[in-house]
């Protein structure tokens, strides 16, 4: 198959060419009337490119996770970070309604947007997020040959604004630039109708309306860069108070209209920020030499780590500076489920092709969440993780459950500090890369992040804390995952045993509840709730008195929740009886389970019990190594005399 390139170039030339738009300001006007959206301000354009997928409100009452986590809270969840973003719903919900604020041109309009946290919890990818939605958004209209890239309805004069602001329906912000002034009274002799308009995207690459600023040598800060300069060159040509002599390159230059985003901002000098604050509170710039101000209307947003944050904020000399800054914390993701979705999109965007066994990414995510939690006296590090990750978490011996406020108020600072993404990701590639079968799994994983632990510059104290996370607290979570996935690929072919378990105890529990008793199915006769037998189930979870009496209410409560919302009621759909049932009913097999699993002979039953118990697992994601991997690590490590 050929294929014409000369015409692939010639039809995207044309194309182009097409969408390349001029005019003049007076039908530039005409536009203007019959769309007033086209002359809106930079943070009201951000704000329709976020909201224009659509957004989702989420009352947490009708999610049981949701509200685990939040509370009562209303959660919104917008469309256009969905892919990307991870764990930060309150971290983007702010940012959203920032830039809401700053569309309604209220004081925020006039701030900087200031992300802070700590290494590789997305500030810059929230940034990158924010300058390619710009990127791709639609063309806008600017003053032919301007600098500033500037709203062309500045051309029109002061008293004739409200005129045209009622004609037109918007309000008209900004005066014109130096170059342009000068243009208007000696090109155009104030016939500023007759001003040319050109349509103009914008560009991270060609710093059109999108400018980057990078920390800056203290020792070598100059002004220009972000407000342009004067060109000497042209110092011969014209005096140095003409307009023609200036060079408007800066970044606020490049920015006006979009984004000015400033790296690591705090590793400049508070001298070399000052621009800062015309910027922002009187919307206007500084102009090179001895020109007049300059109106610039664009999203500044800013990021540093905290630490850098803390130092600049401890100086009360910059208190001008941090007046006018909106801070948004963006803390490491905290909740399991989350993470895990960080990692798979990371790889879908790799070129790894390897085959990924189940509970790799998991067994990874947990040693990242785990190091950024503040361990608790009121539970083990396991079970906090489980928390955050709004799971129903069953309490032994208690019938009062830990709440994830109280967890979180005595951990203020939690998910700044921490594994990185990037180190986990790293750890991962580094077992892809060192596959011999093109398959990873959990084991491995834990080797190498082991070995990526112990090679860090980290303190010895610091180390040794997640050396013992990883060989200790993950390791024995990974068996227990580990032992109810080959158990319940082992009693698979008991599923209506199961069941009928659980369509019992839900009987049971639900008339202990209700303080009724039930009437036998076959005899019509009326029976007290059996307790023995319901004891016997929660036993298995090591639930007794009245921690057990608690459970069933819970069980009974939550199942009439699924029944409220439509959803179908099987044995596992609660999580702790669940589990509960699967260890009641593998509490006869579980000596079969073990030789099934160890026995080097087996005779023609156990051959076809484990094959079973195979195939289920490869239905569970496992590939043929893995699962072999996988089943001699159980045999070595679970179910030990």
């Amino acid at each position: 198959m050929t294929y014409d390139f000369d015409a692939l170039i010639r039809n995207d030339r044309e194309s182009r060419r097409e969408k390349a738009f001029a005019t003049n300001f007076l039908e530039y006007l005409e536009i203007v009337r019959e769309n007033p959206a086209i002359a809106i301000l930079a943070h009201e354009r951000m704000h329709q490119i976020i909201m224009e997928p659509g957004a989702e409100l989420i009352k947490t009452e009708d999610y049981p996770r949701l509200r685990r986590i939040y509370g009562n809270d209303t959660i919104r969840k917008y469309k256009f970070f969905e892919d990307e973003f991870y764990g930060i719903d309150k971290t983007i919900m702010e940012i959203v309604r920032y830039l809401h604020s700053a569309a309604m041109r209220g004081e925020e309009s006039r701030q900087v947007l200031y992300l802070v946290g700590p290494v590789g919890s997305g500030k810059s990818s929230l940034m990158e997020s924010l300058k390619k939605a710009l990127e791709s958004s639609p063309s806008i209209y600017a003053l032919q040959g301007c600098p500033m890239r500037e709203e062309p309805l500045h051309l029109i004069p002061k008293h004739l604004r409200s005129r045209f602001e009622e004609l037109l329906k918007v309000k008209i912000e900004g005066d014109l630039c130096p170059i342009c002034r000068y243009r208007l009274a000696n090109d155009y002799q104030g016939r500023y109708e007759e001003f040319g308009v050109v349509s103009t995207d914008f560009s991270i690459r060609s710093r059109k309306g999108i400018a980057v600023v990078p920390p800056v040598d203290p020792n070598n800060q100059d002004a220009s860069v972000l407000v342009g300069s004067v060109d000497i060159s042209k110092m011969d040509l014209y005096p140095e108070d003409d307009p023609r002599v200036l060079s408007l390159n800066g970044a606020f230059n490049a920015g006006n209209r979009g984004i000015v985003e400033f790296i690591e901002i705090f590793k400049n000098d508070v001298e070399y920020l000052h621009t800062i604050l015309t910027a922002t509170q009187e919307k206007s710039i500084p102009s090179p030499g001895k020109g007049s101000m300059i109106y610039f209307d664009g999203i500044i947003l800013a990021h540093s780590n905290e630490a850098e944050w803390n130092k600049f904020k401890s100086d009360h000399t910059n208190e001008a500076i941090l007046d006018r800054i909106v801070k948004i914390e963006v803390p490491y993701c905290l909740e399991l489920d989350q993470e895990v979705k960080i990692y798979r999109k990371i790889l879908k965007k790799s070129n790894f092709k390897a085959h990924i066994a189940p509970h790799t990414l998991e067994i990874a995510s947990m040693f990242a969440i785990i190091s950024r939690l503040t361990p608790s006296s009121k539970v083990d590090m396991i079970t906090k993780m489980r928390i955050y990750n709004g799971e129903e978490i069953v309490q032994k011996d208690t019938t009062k459950k830990v709440d994830i406020l109280e967890l979180r108020d005595e951990a203020a600072r939690e998910g700044f500090s921490g594994i990185s993404t990037r180190f986990i990701m790293k750890a991962v590639d580094n077992t892809l890369s060192e596959s011999e079968h093109n398959c990873i799994n959990p084991i491995t994983v834990l080797e190498s992040l082991i070995k990526a632990v112990k090679s860090t510059d980290s303190s010895d104290d610091e180390k040794k804390q997640l050396l013992a996370y990883l060989q200790d607290t993950i390791k024995k979570e990974y068996h227990r995952i580990l032992e109810k996935e080959v158990t319940r690929a082992f009693i698979h072919g008991y599923r209506e045993q199961a069941e009928t378990l659980f369509n019992n105890y839900i009987d049971h529990a639900e008339a202990y509840v209700n303080k009724v008793k039930l009437k036998d199915s076959n005899t019509g006769e009326e029976l007290e709730p059996d307790e023995a037998f319901m004891e016997s189930i929660e036993a298995g979870i090591g639930l007794n008195g009245s921690a057990a009496k608690g459970f069933r209410h819970d069980v009974t409560a939550y199942m009439f929740s699924l029944l409220r919302n439509n959803r179908k009621i099987e044995y596992d759909s609660y999580e702790p009886l669940r589990e509960a049932i699967e260890k009641k009913l593998i509490a006869s097999v579980k000596e079969l389970s073990r030789v099934v699993t160890q026995a080097r002979v087996r005779d023609d039953e156990q051959t076809q019990k484990y094959n079973t118990m195979v195939e289920e697992m490869k239905r569970n994601g496992y590939c043929n190594h893995c699962c072999n991997v996988i089943l001699r690590y159980a045999a070595n490590n679970l179910w030990k005399d």
